[in-house]
């Protein structure tokens, strides 16, 4: 059921590793990088809570969270296809309007096909599967963002396409990824849509002793308000924890490339266009793969490890190992030492796409589930949308334009989310396995 997750990771994988070099091949100066990359903070804030609201009252053919997933795939691959070949558009509007714009549809589109997956994984198994549902999901995730991020370097060192391009225009190698990122994404989300099974609401109603209600007496926008103003405690103390962990995340996908290049590479302010810049570029692709790829191994262990621990300890481990690997790329020199950082942020990615999740469910109603997950996004964005706003003026005018400094700081802001998640109340942290209902089949 979680499937169509490696799809988006694809995707999001491309769009991480690749945006900031599109956006700079189409004129973005530096200390602009993260305002263009407000898009996703902030489409993200809008869509999420009102994709959850509006799939928790859903009962089609198709389910309640499935046909949110097949209407997000099709727009983002749309987005895919576009984003790279924006300079083509050129006699519309300027390169760089539209690759942003096509950014924020990407954005927005991956955003109504992720916020349901959550949901459906709380919805179709009991607590004590939490943690192995998010953790199976955290493993496709990763396979996902593995596969996207080394795609353009396979292509270019392994099948001979074109890794540089004429200033202003995006190479091969990146535009082919982004096609294939379209079809993988479609092909995914398909097979998770055609294949799995939901609950209808009265089996639902059946398996929890809170009633599931059709909410009409207010607008969705209300009902949203309602239930934020009520979310439970668990949710406000874990939302400290995602402001560092989401802050940290931010910077490093906007600035890695960068910083890499600059630091590592010695590439020279404003080179955008040289071999060395694009062998920086692929090169953090494949980091980004890396770190995604233990994410997705480490996933299967966090379960363990939560078990012999508890889910508060294993998440603030993993903070600190991310935390130690951000930090440490500022000693290196060698590139391929840079892998043994990514083990560290890996480890971090992988706990963050599960152990909140796993924490959070424990601690809202079923029937809520949906617009919950939704409204937890909230503390996603919000850190995002902070950096964006001050992370470019930061790194120009407090670290020099060095950005290998916004990434020393991102380490430091994982440390510190380490830090408060001591102070998150698990709501049903250490309980023994019971005796559950049998789940649908197609569901673990």
């Amino acid at each position: 059921m979680s499937f169509g997750f490696l799809g988006i990771q694809f995707g999001f994988a491309l769009q991480n590793s690749n945006a900031s070099r599109i956006l700079q091949t189409f004129d973005a100066d530096v200390d602009h990088l993260s305002l263009f990359w407000l898009a996703a903070p902030l489409t993200g804030m809008i869509v999420q809570p009102i994709i959850g609201h509006y799939s928790d009252q859903t009962w089609t053919k198709l389910g309640r969270r499935r046909p949110y997933f097949l209407v997000g795939a099709l727009l983002a691959a749309i987005a895919l296809v576009i984003m790279p070949n924006s300079g083509v558009l050129a006699h519309l509007f300027p390169p760089i309007m539209i690759g942003a714009g096509m950014l924020m549809m990407m954005d927005a589109s991956f955003n109504v096909a992720m916020e349901p997956f959550r949901a459906l994984v709380a919805d179709n198994l009991p607590d004590n599967q939490r943690s192995l549902g998010f953790s199976v999901q955290t493993f496709l995730i990763g396979t996902g963002a593995v596969l996207g991020s080394w795609l353009p370097y396979i292509f270019s060192e392994y099948f001979g396409v074109a890794k540089i391009a004429d200033p202003g225009h995006i190479p091969d190698n990146v535009i082919y990824s982004f096609y294939v990122g379209a079809a993988v994404l479609v092909a995914t989300l398909l097979w998770t849509v055609i294949t799995t099974k939901e609950y209808s609401p009265q089996e639902l109603a059946a398996y929890n002793p809170e009633p599931v209600v059709q909410e009409k007496s207010q607008g969705g926008i209300m009902t949203i308000l309602t239930d934020f103003s009520k979310m439970p405690s668990t949710m406000k103390q874990l939302g400290l924890v995602q402001f560092f962990s989401w802050f940290a995340l931010f910077s490093m996908w906007v600035f890695t490339t960068l910083a890499v290049a600059q630091h590592v590479y010695k590439v020279a302010p404003g080179d955008t266009s040289s071999v060395r810049f694009a062998d920086a570029a692929n090169w953090v692709g494949i980091l980004f793969g890396i770190y995604n790829g233990v994410s997705a191994i480490y996933a299967l262990l966090l379960p363990s490890i939560a078990r012999m621990t508890s889910r508060k300890i294993a998440h603030s481990l993993s903070l600190i190992a991310g935390g130690i690997g951000l930090i440490s790329i500022y000693f290196i020199e060698d590139p391929s030492i840079l892998i043994f950082s990514m083990i560290g942020v890996g480890m971090a990615w992988g706990s963050i796409l599960a152990m909140p999740y796993a924490i959070l469910s424990s601690s809202i109603p079923a029937h809520k589930m949906g617009v919950y997950m939704g409204i937890f996004n909230f503390f996603i964005t919000f850190p995002q949308i902070i950096n964006g706003l001050l992370g470019g003026v930061i790194v120009k005018e407090a670290f020099g334009g060095q950005a290998i400094f916004a990434i020393v700081m991102a380490g430091l802001f994982m440390i510190l989310g380490a830090i408060s998640v001591v102070f998150v109340k698990d709501t049903n942290a250490g309980e023994v396995e019971k005796l559950v209902p049998v789940a649908p089949e197609g569901t673990i």
